[in-house]
């Protein structure tokens, strides 16, 4: 029976055997199951947007806003080594933070010293325009938060929008024709694009989450 990738069960070292073979997920997986801090479903949304991030993104400093474990921030960094280092800004660091940045460290010793943990609100975050912001499920107007966070250098971003908050959130008039949570992040996309920002939409699989739309834009400039 395969894994139910949107489990909230913890990954354990009673399901290190569930990832028994060599590439690079399995590798990353068997990492977390160490750390025992982790849900089964952070590992695949973390994953399944750090390699679409990178498909498309590459290089540049990491700035995770909201970050919680980090996770996303150390897989940027082990799938393209050219960028020097990430910045995990949230207002108070996990337990789960510490865990597994111990556990992954040892297994990719290259992250050491490259990954720093900022305990802050993500508006008083600076960037510059050679950053990448990126946010998994930054939950309701978050999301507008950290995209305006990436305005204001303006550089690279990508984003997993999640629960949607239609009081706070813009939906643009559109909930006649389209569901609130899809208004919201069309438009989001138009606000990007009338910021000289240049889009791309993807979707992570919809079996880790229905929350599953990540956004990534970039400066006409870059």
């Amino acid at each position: 029976m395969g894994l139910d990738k949107s489990s909230r069960n913890k990954l354990n070292h009673r399901t290190i055997d569930r990832f028994a073979g060599d590439t690079l997920f399995e590798r990353v997986a068997r990492a977390v199951c160490e750390a025992e801090c982790l849900p089964r479903k952070e590992l695949y949304e973390s994953w399944e947007c750090a390699r679409r991030i990178r498909r498309h993104m590459r290089g540049g400093p990491i700035l995770e806003a909201a970050g919680g474990h980090g996770l996303l921030s150390a897989l940027l960094l082990i799938l393209d080594d050219s960028s020097p280092r990430a910045t995990i800004v949230d207002v108070r660091k996990p337990e789960s933070y510490e865990k597994l940045l111990g556990v992954l460290e040892r297994h990719w010793p290259r992250l050491r010293g490259r990954i720093e943990f900022v305990e802050s609100s993500i508006d008083a975050a600076s960037v510059t325009p050679d950053d990448v912001v990126v946010s998994v499920h930054a939950c309701g107007s978050l999301t507008d938060r950290v995209l305006d966070l990436a305005r204001r250098a303006p550089c690279r971003v990508a984003v997993l929008p999640c629960c949607h908050d239609l009081k706070r959130c813009d939906t643009g008039n559109l909930t006649g024709w389209v569901s609130g949570p899809l208004a919201v992040d069309l438009v989001r996309v138009e606000t990007l694009r009338s910021s000289g920002y240049r889009v791309h939409t993807m979707q992570i699989p919809e079996e880790i989450t229905p929350y599953n739309r990540l956004l990534l834009a970039w400066p006409e400039t870059a």
